[in-house]
Parts: structure tokens; C-alpha cells; sequence
């Protein structure tokens, strides 16, 4: 039975409250690790420290193809196997509503090396036990739960 246009408007009202009362946030992250037991960071060019690329999810997007679009962007990776999911963590630090999904992601070819351009000022490869010094917390203990057997957080 079609919905008559004040049911449509209705339901679009409500959409825009919980938008605005509940929203939440969600971005993704991905551990990159090749066959030499390196993990791929990058180094923004906007905020200090190295970070797992990844971003924000857009509206219509699945996490996933967020994580296909920022490995791209960041990296130039292409997944050759699905990633898999590690964890979702609360990012309380960064606000309220933001939350992360990490996955996993051991399968991969890179298409072009990664240049720095306005988005990225470094980018690669680096062993585990060689981490750059500005490797940030959240990085450093997502690799200890997935590399380690550390327990699985539930904040960023």
C-alpha cells in the first residue's frame, strides 16, 4: 500500500530528529600487514603522528567501500581478499558520536606508491618492532590486540 504524503513526511521528520538526537559517527581503520611482518601507517598533513589510513564512512556507503575508497586515497592498496573486522571502539576523545570500525588486512596489491599530496605528508610500510616514535596510542594498542593476544578495548 503507497504511503501518503504525509506518512512521507512524517517519516522524513523523524529521520532528521534522530539525526540530530542520536547521530552517531562512524569511521573506519585498517591494519595493513604484508608478508615481512610490517604494518602500513600514514602521517597526515593536518594532525601529528602516524595513523592506519582510513576515514569516515559517507552517507550511503558501507564501511567497507569506505575502507576500499581510503585505502585507495591514502595508500593506493587494493584489497585482494576481504578484510576482516577487528573490533568497533567509541572514540571518546574526539567527540560524543564517534565511532570506528578496524578491520584487518593481510592480501592486498599496491597500485601506485603513495605520494604526499595536501591529505598526506608520508606514507608506508614499517616493522612492528620499529614503529615510527610519533606511532599514536590508538595505533600502538590496536596492533598489540590483534598481533598480541592483548584484550579487546571498547574506546579508541
Amino acid at each position: 500500500m503507497p504511503r501518503t504524503l504525509a506518512q512521507r513526511l512524517l517519516t522524513r521528520l523523524l529521520h532528521v530528529y534522530f539525526r540530530f538526537a542520536r547521530g552517531m559517527t562512524l569511521g573506519v581503520r585498517v591494519v595493513v600487514l604484508n608478508e615481512r611482518n610490517e604494518v602500513f601507517l600514514v602521517r597526515h598533513t593536518y594532525v601529528p603522528g602516524w595513523y592506519l589510513p582510513g576515514g569516515g564512512v559517507e552517507v550511503g556507503e558501507t564501511a567497507e567501500e569506505a575502507l576500499e575508497r581510503e585505502l585507495s586515497e591514502e595508500a593506493g592498496i587494493v584489497a585482494a581478499e576481504r578484510p576482516v573486522l577487528h573490533g568497533f571502539f567509541f572514540n571518546r576523545r574526539l567527540s560524543r558520536r564517534d565511532h570506528v570500525a578496524v578491520y584487518v588486512l593481510r592480501r592486498f596489491r599496491i597500485e601506485q606508491i603513495k605520494q604526499p599530496d595536501r591529505e598526506i605528508a608520508e606514507a608506508g610500510f614499517f616493522p612492528l618492532d620499529r614503529l615510527p616514535d610519533a606511532t599514536t596510542q590508538a595505533t600502538r594498542r590496536r596492533l598489540a590486540e590483534i598481533l598480541s593476544g592483548q584484550p579487546l578495548a571498547t574506546e579508541w
